[in-house]
């Protein structure tokens, strides 16, 4: 299967896929439709991130039919990419949404009937790691991924420090400052 795509001022939709059942799906389970916004502003009250979507986790039940309609509210290109679906329906296993900045682009994809959780992020430099990151549950899902901003914990905590820093820090300060005012006793 070729990879399908369309490209306009507004941005680019890669593999949409209205009609074509993944394997074991004998029909559409449900058809939902998603308005996803992208920006600055959902990373507001977020340490460390500096873009957000409106929302980060999706669940929906096999054999959806899932309509996304992505809206960038920043300047920049924002992606909005779902990794890990079947090859034989999306070439390199992806659908792909992108949208210039103020833009929005829609497009369809259908999620196996299988119980797992799907990566979906921005492939723009730094993007996912700045918090353009979310999951999509099909099913009971796969568990959940790691530093989905609102829905699990970070890799990397955001503080970098564990929680008693000050106190640990202070304690080692005396402990050290008695230590050597023995030591020079014990010489005198």
């Amino acid at each position: 299967m070729s990879m399908s795509m369309s490209m306009n001022s507004d941005g680019i939709v890669m593999n949409t896929n209205h009609h074509d059942l993944p394997w074991g799906c004998q029909s559409i389970s449900q058809d939902l439709e998603f308005d996803v916004r992208a920006g600055r502003g959902y990373a507001k009250g977020s340490p460390g991130m500096v873009f957000g979507m409106s929302q980060h986790e999706y669940n929906v039940a096999p054999c959806s039919r899932i309509t996304v309609t992505f809206t960038n509210e920043d300047e920049v290109r924002h992606q909005w990419m779902v990794h890990g679906l079947p090859n034989y329906l999306y070439p390199t296993g992806m659908f792909h949404l992108e949208a210039m900045g103020g833009k929005s682009v829609s497009g369809t994809f259908i999620v196996p009937e299988d119980h797992k959780t799907y990566l979906i992020h921005c492939d723009m430099a730094q993007h996912m790691e700045k918090g353009m990151k979310g999951q999509l549950k099909v099913g009971n899902g796969s568990g959940d991924l790691w530093s989905i901003p609102t829905v699990s914990d970070t890799y990397r905590r955001s503080d970098y420090l564990p929680e008693f820093t000050f106190t640990i820090m202070s304690l080692l300060g005396i402990t050290v400052f008695f230590l050597a005012l023995y030591v020079f006793r014990w010489k005198s």
